[in-house]
């Protein structure tokens, strides 16, 4: 096959604009040319080199692994997870403008800015505050029992001690939940979606239908 040369770095780099797992080059007990070498560091292709084949394809299926696994979490990372809360009774410390009131996560993660869902569908808002002990914290997971503040809601009209919560999930983002990241949500996760997608097929009968 000869040296890897700068054509064949470019040419890689023309597939990894549309297609970056492709975009390497495999040089099979070849030498890489100095101004190929330069042209990879310059464009961001991967070179993969060894004198056994077996080797060479192994390095490069690891390294596509690597990178399709940081391709989905990048992915996930944007979704909005679900979560459900029970409101805990006794534990109103505002009622409006914010309301402010205990809850039990008891499936999930809920952070601030994270919109609400009531009982009944009624949208309640972003989370304004998650709060332990009297600090605020950037989450809290399943099973925690915390404060949070709702600028929207009026306790006693649109919440009540005892409701169930749920973190409102667009209808984009639990398609793809349901589908290709299913695996990555933990089990309470997975039941609060599925419990919520039921809820909103109340509504809308094939609300985030596959």
């Amino acid at each position: 096959m000869g040296d890897v040369s700068k054509r064949d770095i470019t040419e890689a780099a023309v597939v990894k604009e549309h297609e970056p797992l492709y975009g390497a080059v495999l040089a099979f007990n070849s030498k890489i040319l100095p101004d190929a070498q330069e042209e990879a560091r310059n464009q961001g292709v991967q070179v993969f080199e060894h004198n056994i084949i077996y080797h060479l394809v192994d390095n490069y299926m690891d390294w596509m692994r690597k990178e399709q696994e940081a391709r989905l979490s990048k992915e996930f990372e944007r979704f909005i997870i679900p979560a459900k809360l029970k409101v805990l009774p006794g534990f109103v410390f505002r009622k409006a403008k914010p309301a402010i009131f205990g809850v039990e996560i008891i499936g999930g993660t809920i952070k601030p800015k994270v919109p609400l869902m009531g009982a009944d569908g009624e949208d309640l808002g972003e989370i304004l505050q998650v709060q332990d002990k009297g600090k605020a914290v950037s989450e809290a997971r399943t099973g925690m029992q915390v404060a949070v503040s709702l600028e929207k809601p009026v306790f006693g009209r649109h919440i009540n001690e005892g409701d169930t919560l749920h973190v409102k999930v667009p209808e984009s983002h639990a398609k793809f939940m349901l589908t290709k990241f299913q695996a990555r949500l933990a089990p309470e996760e997975l039941e609060a979606l599925n419990e919520y997608v039921n809820l909103m097929r109340k509504k809308t009968p094939f609300w985030a239908a596959t």
